[in-house]
């Protein structure tokens, strides 16, 4: 599967030559069904990618992004609870949103900002765009101030999963509709075979050396599923070392005790061992690798979430 990003950025490239608008979600108020830069591509042909609402309003923005292609004028859209249109299109869940549709030109969503997304989601860099709701026009910058949006685009996050389990075939699932890198770690090779993982990149080093080499930071996971410590405990020693921002072993409280003595023992101290979230996921009573990896999944989005 493709990041939702990533899928927005191919329609613009295959529908390069057509007229285009983009919608934003530019403001939202209590249960809004999409987050603050949310966006949909609308083609002038009635071609669309993304999504500003989960399909509330959708209708409306595509009648208005249709209007922004024809005469090159942004429009700000508010939608509450109150609204007699919201109503209509099943908004009146408690939330609010405000949604900009911008011409794709040099006078609203530049044509170029899709171009620099695309190298920096290929670099693993951040990027910013600033729009001012007036006028409309964006640029590839972040100056916050009255009146204008900024839109951070993070990289894809990046998931180091060590031990070719079934459950890492669930997990991997996850992944790429969460914005997610899936790397699979395992140096038995009977396990990490491209038949049992199609499409996922797969790394038969031992996990320490492994983890080493894709430098961990702040938007990296590393969660270790092999039940065997002399595959799993160098990995969550090369996690704990760097500013990796979610750990997490699988077992259960008893194997996590005996995991953190041996830890201890290797050197680690207590600050680096709370660090790990054991036994991993939240705790939803699952049963079978699949709700195991929907656990595990969860319990990672809400460790990134919590950091900001």
């Amino acid at each position: 599967m493709v990041a939702e990003l990533d899928r927005m950025i191919a329609a613009r490239a295959a529908w390069e030559g057509a007229p285009m608008a983009i919608a934003t979600v530019v403001s939202t108020w209590g249960s809004a069904p999409r987050p603050k830069g949310s966006h949909m591509l609308v083609a002038a042909d009635g071609r669309f990618e993304g999504s500003i609402s989960g399909g509330c309003v959708e209708n409306e923005v595509l009648q208005v992004a249709s209007e922004a292609i024809v005469d090159g004028r942004s429009r700000l859209l508010d939608y509450t609870i109150g609204d007699e249109t919201a109503w209509e299109a099943h908004l009146p869940c408690g939330g609010a949103i405000s949604v900009l549709v911008q011409p794709v030109s040099p006078d609203g969503y530049r044509p170029e900002i899709f171009d620099a997304l695309a190298e920096a989601r290929a670099a693993g860099r951040s990027l910013s765009v600033t729009t001012d709701i007036e006028s409309g026009q964006s640029r590839i910058a972040a100056e916050p101030g009255d009146g204008q949006f900024v839109n951070r685009y993070r990289p894809a996050r990046t998931l180091l999963i060590v031990g070719a389990v079934q459950i890492a075939q669930a997990l991997v699932e996850f992944a790429s509709p969460l914005d997610t890198r899936a790397v699979l770690i395992d140096p038995r090779e009977r396990f990490l075979t491209a038949a049992r993982f199609p499409g996922i990149e797969l790394d038969s080093r031992w996990p320490d050396e492994a983890i080493a080499a894709y430098a961990p930071g702040p938007e990296t996971a590393v969660i270790t599923l092999s039940h065997d410590p002399k595959i799993d405990d160098p990995a969550l020693v090369a996690a704990l070392s760097a500013d990796t921002g979610y750990i997490a072993a699988l077992g259960s409280k008893r194997s996590h005790a005996a995991r953190l003595e041996r830890l201890a023992a290797a050197g680690l101290t207590p600050g680096q061992l709370a660090r790990i979230d054991a036994p991993a996921g939240l705790p939803i009573g699952a049963l079978g690798p699949a709700e195991i990896a929907l656990s595990v999944a969860a319990g990672m989005v809400r460790a990134f979430r919590t950091a900001g």
